[in-house]
């Protein structure tokens, strides 16, 4: 039987593939890093895992030599994982612990893999709804996956952490335009392009930024905008320890896409970074929670992620309240110093690494 994590980890093991996890996470997910930090202790130590096994195989799969080898190696650590026997790997048994106390679906993770199993084969996107269809499986899942970890199976709830997760999907896509079409993939719907005068062969084959490019990534900015304020009615009603986490994430994401459009939507030439003292300026705005967008709490989940919400609610029990649910919110350490500290240091660390 697998420890549990509802508590603090408890021993020396835990505590090391927690480090290793969080490891992971500060080089690779600086926005998500951050954010966790304004989780509840035990809440935190489950997301920071289940997000560095999604990383971990986000890399295996762009990194790998043999990106098909590779798929079927984390669908046998899926399966380690699920049978309660994970691989010696810290990731692994971070996730294998969450299963174990959160009950978390496999479709979940699966819809993950089915999702890089596209980049593997460089599937093509005609359309907006071929995007949402992939955002849906390498970001929305993240999203459900969030939300059970709350303790919550509401259909709404879990409609709204879909919205968040696929809103930082379409983030990412419009900020690593040019990056993507350099290694031979193209996210952007090729519907838009072609409306825009724009051939995505010729694109692909030499990533040049114009105008009409520059307005089909605002366009998708657009539309993860309103993804955004769909799920602003979401963060609101989620437990209030864990409120102002989901709120930095949506906070710090959100940002990326402020600056692609400061870049005049130019991201071939240059990769949109958010500078410290913007993401400082967004995150003291925490707790003004009251502040977000109109309510669109009862709209349903987009028709691409509604089979997350029916694997969730298929799933017994219906409703799971870890059990640091009921304790005081005083209890939650904010550590807005260390926030600014984190951040200096990234951008001391930034500035070094340019120089080199």
């Amino acid at each position: 039987m697998l420890p549990l994590l509802s508590e603090r980890y408890p021993n020396s093991k835990q505590l090391e593939d927690l480090a290793a996890c969080r490891s992971h996470l500060r080089g690779g997910s600086r926005s998500f890093y951050a954010a966790s930090h304004f989780l509840p202790q035990p809440m935190g130590h489950h997301a920071c895992g289940l997000y560095a096994f999604c990383r971990e195989a986000d890399d295996v799969i762009d990194e790998g030599d043999d990106q098909w080898a590779a798929l079927e190696s984390l669908k046998s650590r899926l399966d380690g994982i699920y049978s309660g026997e994970p691989y010696p790997i810290a990731a692994d048994r971070a996730v294998a612990a969450v299963v174990a106390e959160r009950n978390l679906p496999r479709e979940l993770l699966d819809a993950l893999l089915e999702g890089f199993a596209w980049d593997a084969q460089k599937k093509e996107y005609h359309d907006f709804a071929g995007v949402i269809d992939y955002s849906v499986r390498v970001a929305g899942t993240v999203g459900v996956m969030m939300a059970v970890l709350m303790g919550t199976r509401s259909k709404n709830m879990l409609a709204r952490a879909s919205d968040l997760g696929i809103a930082m999907q379409l983030t990412n896509i419009a900020r690593d335009v040019g990056e993507d079409a350099r290694a031979g993939r193209l996210y952007l719907p090729r519907e838009w392009l072609l409306e825009a005068g724009i051939d995505p062969e010729k694109f692909l084959a030499n990533p040049v930024f114009s105008q009409e490019l520059g307005q089909v990534v605002e366009r998708l900015l657009t539309e993860a905008n309103k993804l955004y304020e769909r799920a602003d009615s979401g963060i609101r009603r989620i437990p209030a320890r864990c409120r102002l986490g989901m709120h930095a994430a949506r906070l710090l994401y959100s940002s990326i896409g402020d600056q692609v459009s400061i870049n005049g939507f130019d991201s071939v030439n240059q990769r949109a970074v958010v500078p410290l003292r913007l993401k400082l300026v967004r995150l003291m705005s925490l707790f003004k929670v009251s502040a977000l967008s109109s309510d669109s709490s009862t709209l349903p989940a987009l028709p691409e992620a509604q089979f997350l919400i029916d694997a969730v609610n298929s799933s017994e029990p219906a409703e799971m309240q870890p059990p640091w649910y009921r304790r005081p919110f005083s209890e939650l350490d904010l550590r807005i110093g260390w926030l600014f500290d984190l951040y200096s240091e990234l951008d001391t660390r930034d500035r070094r690494l340019k120089k080199e």
